[in-house]
Order: C-alpha cells, then structure tokens, then sequence
C-alpha cells in the first residue's frame, strides 16, 4: 500500500508547491489596463472639469474624454500569468513603472509635477491658439549666463533676430538657431519702454551646436478670466491635449466636437505641438467602452493604434492643437480628417 502511494504523492507535491507559491509569491510585474475616463466638458462631483471664472463661457454638446491607464501592482505569480493571458492587460516589468531607486510616493510626486504642468501647457495653448494675451517674462537670468548684465528679471520678450516671439519654445529654438559666439538681437519691454539689446550667444549646455542664453522664461495668461482643472489623483502629461480641446471649446463659439463623444489623449506644450504617450491601447479601450466614436492619437503612437482600434471608432491622427481642432471640424462635417490608417 505505501509503495501504491509514492507514486501518486511524488507527482501531487509539486503541483501543490506551485500552486502555493503562485497565489502566494509576489511577481515582479505589474499589470496594464483600460483607467478611468473623465469627459473635460463634464463634471466630477458637482464641479465642472475645466472651469473657466470670470467670463460666459460658450455652452458645450458632445464629450471631450481624456483617457488614462490603470495599473495594478503588488501581483502575484498566477495574477499575473491571468492578466497577461486575458489580452485585455499588458503585463510589464514593475521596475518600469516604480524604479527601484525610487519609492512609490517619488513616483507620484514625478507624476503629479507632469500633470500640473500639462494643466499649464493646456491652458497656455488654447491661448495662443484663440490669439489671446499670454505674456512672456524673464523669469531668471544666470549669475554667469551669456545674458547676465544684460537681460534682467521681469523683462517681457517681444522680439528675437527682429522676429515676434510669443512662447518659451520660440525664444528656445529662435536662440539655438544661432551660432554660438555670435550675438542676436532681443526687444523686451522694460516697465514702460521697449528697449532692443545685441546679446552675446554661448554655447549650450550638452548641446554645443546650439545657441544659449541662459535665462529662464516664463509664461502667464494676461486675461480677464481664470481656468482652473478639476481632477485629483491624476498623474503624467498627457491629458493636455484634451484640456486644451476643452479650454477652446468653452472660449469659442459652437461645438468643435459637433456634439460627438471624442476621446483622445497627447502632452501638449504652449507651442500647441502633442507629443506621443504610453498605453494608448489601453486608452482605446477604456474609450470604446465608455461610448467614444472617434480618438485623437498623436502621429507617433498611429502604429500602436491601428492593431488595437475596434472597428467602430475613428482614429483620428493629430500633431498640433490647431490640427485637432481642424480634424474634429472635418469629422462633425462629415469630411475626410488626417488617419491613422
């Protein structure tokens, strides 16, 4: 009889060891899904999600979601060979999301910081695009930076190499342009007077091609109303496309979306350029599921998009805000939008 038992007991054993230790061991992984989707035209709590104080804002039709990815950690072995076998999660390294020479609360506050200034770049984009005041000041000015004596805090830049200039990025790539151990000529206006300086241009850090100033430049909204973003617990960049799309959408009249419900998602900077983001087959999902019939991606996620898409949502590619905003007037018309396809 206790040889009859050996046999089956030496196979039983290490079935149970894998299973105890698959329910019970921690993998190091991470799983990747479809987060949570706020529609910016909407409310959360009572509170709408873009908020503009101070003016009437033009009533909105439509949605306008930004998309997010959830993250599940702290998985075992078996939860994550399920997730990964579902197809609806991606299964990732957990260093990629949580460094180990981070903790989870640096994580965070790195993702927090992102999103804040996405919430800046949004609102400073939807500005520009609306032709709305923005100033441009000297927010610091290096103690042995090219522009030191110069150049002083609180000057407003008008001007660089005699061209108009109204965003940190167009004084960054208008100065880089020139070589360094030449000059460049620079109008700022002065507390009442408007005064133009040759500034010696050297060479920039990591980046000795290219011309440096070394000053820090800052932007503020030089408007009569104020626009405040609602969402907590939130964190990265790449709401910002969706922000700003609100952001217009409330300070211009009609509907840009045509009523339509819209997802996407992007970073977005004061330029208005969106730039690509992770997760964008998450995001679709999450999109698809919440009713979204078209979904604007940024040109260098199109790829990714196009195997994840159901067939009933339009991908709509995107590179500026002033492009999203075309694209989504050509769909509402019914006419042909820039394609991921």
């Amino acid at each position: 009889m206790n040889r009859r038992l050996v046999m089956p007991l030496a196979l039983v054993l290490p079935v149970l060891v894998l299973v105890v230790v698959a329910f019970n061991v921690q993998a190091p992984y991470v799983a990747l899904g479809p987060g949570p989707v706020f529609d910016t035209l909407g409310e959360i709590d009572g509170t709408p999600v873009v908020d503009v104080e101070g003016i009437e804002a033009d009533e909105t039709e439509g949605s306008l979601y930004m998309t997010t990815v959830g993250v599940t950690d702290n998985l075992t072995l078996a939860q994550a060979v399920t997730a990964w076998v579902s197809g609806r999660y991606g299964v990732a390294p957990r260093e990629q999301v949580y460094p180990p020479d981070r903790s989870k609360e640096e994580v965070r506050a790195v993702d927090q910081a992102q999103f804040a200034q996405s919430e800046r770049s949004a609102e400073l984009a939807a500005l520009h695009y609306l032709d709305l005041p923005v100033s441009l000041r000297i927010a610091e000015v290096g103690e042995d930076a090219p522009a030191s004596g110069i150049l002083e805090t609180d000057d407003l830049i008008v001007a660089v190499g005699g061209d108009p200039v109204e965003t940190a990025g167009q004084v960054q790539r208008a100065v880089g342009a020139v070589a360094p151990g030449e000059s460049v000529r620079v109008t700022v206006l002065r507390g009442d007077r408007e005064e133009t300086f040759d500034v010696p241009v050297g060479e920039r850090p990591g980046d000795p091609g290219r011309g440096f100033l070394g000053i820090a430049t800052e932007e503020r909204p030089d408007v009569p109303f104020t626009v405040t973003f609602n969402l907590a617990d939130i964190g990265g960049p790449s709401a910002g496309l969706m922000f700003s799309l609100a952001v217009v959408d409330k300070l211009s009249p009609g509907a840009i979306n045509g009523g339509l419900s819209v997802a996407g998602t992007g970073t977005i900077d004061s330029d208005g350029i969106v730039g690509p983001i992770g997760g964008i087959r998450h995001k679709i999902t999450a999109a698809a599921e919440d009713g979204a019939t078209v979904f604007l991606v940024p040109t260098d996620n199109c790829a990714e998009a196009v195997s994840a898409a159901p067939d009933d949502v339009q991908l709509v590619r995107v590179e500026t805000l002033e492009g999203a905003v075309e694209s989504l007037e050509a769909v509402a018309a019914g006419r042909e939008a820039p394609s991921c396809s």
